[in-house]
């Protein structure tokens, strides 16, 4: 298939356009390769990417609709996995405006283009953030998220609630994944085990909030990439057992689904650090701080729903996960 990635220089996107290609796919990359996190990184995933024979990439955003234009026209993807976005919740109290333009002028500008394009399946990037002010664990897609505690949630939710309208109204086929704390080789360097790897080696102090009493659904990248990939080759169709009397949020009468994908295994921070300390082979010297703004004390996926449609059945460990993470991280950085 010939399937458009955005945000294909990133963690989630690069991994994912490697997987695509080695089955045998045409990946068109769209990427802007801003420099909310060192871009040196995202270069060098692109680095691996652009040898690879059926793999073009164009480098501009999601919010410049005429380049976005060009690239379906151009390409003509039959499919389309949305990835790029602005991404952090803290970064979303300090600069909103950057959420507004990327995640949501950007991703009607994905949707307008998929639309037009006649695309046959939208796959697109939400958030276990979306759960917000929701105590009830586990997370559950049957469940209303409408207490958002970050713009960066409010941002995934109303792309929910966009691609709900086009599948209504275009029966365009639309599916939404929640994805729960992603982590591994290639990562993200504003997420926890980047930066705590970084430290920890560097010999300086790591910031645990909350005490490190809360809890993640800590996701291995190539968990999250398989429930990807099963969702992209199952086009949503309607759910023939929709109740409008009673309706769900995750499924529709229009060609509409979301998922949650995480590890459905929530591991308390402080035993996370603890595993890295053992990878390591050194201790970590820590600074106990109250939770931040914007962050929830847990979050607990529900993957029921993906189990069933799919057969995602993750199964990396994050001993397993975060060994390999620190492979990578010393022979990257040669640490």
């Amino acid at each position: 298939m010939r399937i458009l990635v955005t945000g294909a220089a990133g963690f989630i996107g690069s991994a994912l356009s490697e997987r695509l290609l080695a089955r045998g796919d045409e990946v068109l990359g769209y990427d802007n390769l801003n420099a909310y996190y060192d871009p040196t990184l995202k270069e060098a995933r692109l680095a691996r990417l652009t040898p690879t024979q059926g793999f073009s990439f164009v480098r501009a955003s999601l919010e410049d609709r005429p380049a976005m234009e060009r690239a379906f026209t151009d390409f003509k993807p039959q499919r389309v996995v949305n990835l790029a976005a602005q991404a952090g919740v803290r970064y979303s109290i300090e600069n909103p405006h950057a959420y507004v333009e990327s995640n949501l002028v950007g991703f009607i500008n994905i949707l307008e283009a998929c639309r037009h394009g006649h695309v046959e399946h939208l796959v697109y990037a939400s958030s276990s953030s979306v759960y917000g002010a929701n105590r009830k664990l586990p997370f559950s897609v049957r469940d209303a998220v409408d207490h958002p505690v970050s713009l960066y949630a409010a941002t995934k939710k109303a792309n929910e609630l966009m691609a709900h309208t086009y599948s209504h109204l275009y029966r365009l086929p639309t599916t939404g994944l929640r994805f729960f704390t992603v982590y591994g080789p290639w990562g993200r360097p504003d997420m926890a085990l980047f930066l705590f790897t970084r430290r920890i080696l560097a010999g300086e102090p790591i910031e645990v909030f909350n005490h490190g009493k809360h809890t993640r659904d800590f996701t291995y990248i190539d968990d999250i990439v398989e429930g990807v990939i099963r969702t992209l080759d199952r086009v949503p169709d309607g759910d023939p057992g929709f109740d409008a009397l009673n309706p769900s949020p995750a499924t529709s009468a229009a060609p509409y689904r979301v998922y949650n994908i995480g590890n459905h295994q929530p591991v308390e921070l402080a035993h996370y650090i603890e595993v890295l300390e053992a990878k390591l082979g050194r201790k970590a010297e820590k600074i106990l701080l109250p939770l931040q703004p914007g962050d929830v004390p847990d979050t607990f996926a529900d993957v029921e729903e993906l189990r069933r449609d799919t057969g995602y059945s993750p199964s990396t460990s994050i001993e397993t996960g975060i060994g390999r993470f620190v492979d990578w991280y010393r022979a990257f950085y040669k640490r």
